[in-house]
C-alpha cells in the first residue's frame, strides 16, 4: 500500500482508480519528499531550497559567486520602498498583512474559506491595493515583483507551512493543482513532472533539469536570461511556452492552484527568496 500511495503522489496513474481515494495531500508530501531524498541520496534535505544548484556542483560555485552580489539587490531596495510608500489615503501595506506584512511570505498560498479560492501573496497585494483605492500590478514582473522580492526577503529563513484546510474546496484546489503538474500538454506533450520528477538530474540539450523540491521556496528569482527580476507566474507561463503549449493568465485559478500544490509540497523546507538563476 505505500509502494501504491507513493506512486499515485509522483503521478502514477492506474486506469479507473481515483488519486484522491487513494492518497491525502499529507500521504503525498511525504512519498515526494521521500522521492527525492532517495534519489538524490547524498543532497542534504535542507539544501532542496537551492533548486537545480543543489545537484549540480560545477555551477554551484558560480552561483555562489552571484550571491555576493546579487542582482537582485536593486529590487529588493525598490520592492521596501514600494512597501513604506504610504497609498493616496495615507495607509500602507503593513495594514492590509498579519504582523505588518513582514515574516510572511511563508504562509502563502492560502485557501481563504470566505473567498472560497487559492490566495497568493501577489494576488492577496493587488487585493489590498485595490481596498485601498489604488491600481492593481501587472503580476509577472515589474513592481509585483520588486514589493514581494522585499517581502519575501523578510522570511528568509522561516519554514514553509502551507495549510489545507478540512474543506472539500480547498482539497480540490489542492487536487487541481496536483493534476496539472501531472497533466501532458503542449506539442511536445510534456507534463510539469515529466522534468522535474522522473527527468530530474537528468539534461534537456545542455540544461540539467532540477528536482521540484523546493521549487517555490526561492521565488521571485533574477533570471540572468531575463535580465530582471521576475514572479513564479511568469516562470509557470515560460515552461508552459517552452513545451508549445499556451500559457495560461498569471494569477488565474490553473496557476493558484498549481502554486498551492507544489508549495504544499515543500512544506518543512525554509524559505530562502529571492534568488538568482539562469
Amino acid at each position: 500500500m505505500k509502494k501504491l500511495i507513493a506512486c499515485f503522489a509522483l503521478g502514477c496513474f492506474f486506469a479507473g482508480v481515483s488519486t484522491v481515494a487513494l492518497s491525502t495531500p499529507e500521504e503525498d508530501r511525504v512519498a515526494f519528499q521521500n522521492y527525492y531524498q532517495t534519489k538524490f541520496s547524498d543532497v542534504p534535505y535542507d539544501d532542496f531550497i537551492n533548486g537545480v544548484y543543489s545537484i549540480d556542483m560545477p555551477s554551484r560555485e558560480q552561483w555562489q559567486t552571484l550571491e555576493e552580489f546579487p542582482p537582485y539587490e536593486l529590487a529588493l531596495e525598490q520592492g521596501e520602498t514600494i512597501f513604506n510608500t504610504p497609498f493616496a489615503n495615507g495607509k500602507t501595506y503593513a495594514d492590509c498583512f498579519d504582523n505588518g506584512g513582514i515574516g510572511i511570505r511563508q504562509n502563502y498560498p492560502y485557501f481563504d474559506l470566505e473567498q472560497g479560492q487559492v490566495i497568493t501573496l501577489e494576488l492577496a497585494i493587488n487585493q489590498c491595493r485595490e481596498a485601498n483605492g489604488e491600481k492593481p500590478f501587472r503580476y509577472k514582473r515589474g513592481k509585483i515583483a520588486e514589493l514581494t522580492a522585499y517581502m519575501a526577503y523578510t522570511s528568509r529563513g522561516e519554514t514553509i507551512n502551507v495549510v489545507i484546510p478540512d474543506d472539500p474546496r480547498a482539497l480540490a484546489a489542492y487536487e487541481m493543482g496536483k493534476k496539472f503538474y501531472y497533466t501532458k500538454r503542449g506539442q511536445l506533450n510534456f507534463a510539469c513532472a515529466d522534468c522535474h520528477v522522473g527527468g530530474s538530474g537528468g539534461y534537456i540539450r545542455t540544461e540539467l533539469l532540477s528536482p521540484a523540491l523546493g521549487h517555490t521556496s526561492h521565488f521571485p528569482v533574477y533570471r540572468l536570461k531575463w535580465g530582471a527580476i521576475g514572479t513564479l507566474h511568469r516562470r509557470f507561463s515560460g515552461c508552459n511556452q517552452q513545451v508549445r503549449a499556451k500559457a495560461f493568465k498569471a494569477q488565474g485559478e490553473e496557476y493558484r492552484n498549481l502554486e498551492y500544490f507544489l508549495t504544499y509540497m515543500s512544506n518543512g523546507l525554509e524559505y530562502n527568496g529571492p534568488g538568482v538563476r539562469k
